[in-house]
């Protein structure tokens, strides 16, 4: 194998690594996102709960897909629920996790 061939069989790999983790990243994978934190959390999670009216917070996250802060809170049934809050830590939406739901079953 001549020394440019061999030059353009690295380019690609590289080129391919490079392109594989530039979509792990975008994947939207869970674990990138940050937690709620300081009183942005006491706030979350005062709102989340008197939305739900019974549960614990169990994950919070900012940025979210679907709104600025999203509060997860295992109900006391064990079900969850996970509440969409805007910037001014109203609610605007929320959506009961089903069994089978959970984003690790990938």
């Amino acid at each position: 194998m001549n020394t440019r061939t061999k030059l353009l069989i690295a380019g690609g790999v590289v080129a391919a690594a490079i392109a594989g983790t530039a979509v792990a990243a975008a994947g939207g994978d869970d674990d990138n996102e940050a937690p709620i934190t300081g009183s942005a959390l006491d706030r979350a999670t005062a709102a989340a709960l008197e939305h739900t009216r019974e549960g614990r917070v169990t994950e919070t996250e900012v940025g979210d897909e679907d709104s600025y802060y999203e509060v997860e809170v295992t109900l006391d049934d064990g079900s969850q629920i996970d509440v969409q809050l805007d910037r001014d830590f109203q609610v605007v939406g929320d959506e009961v996790d089903s069994p089978g739901d959970d984003d690790n079953d990938d």
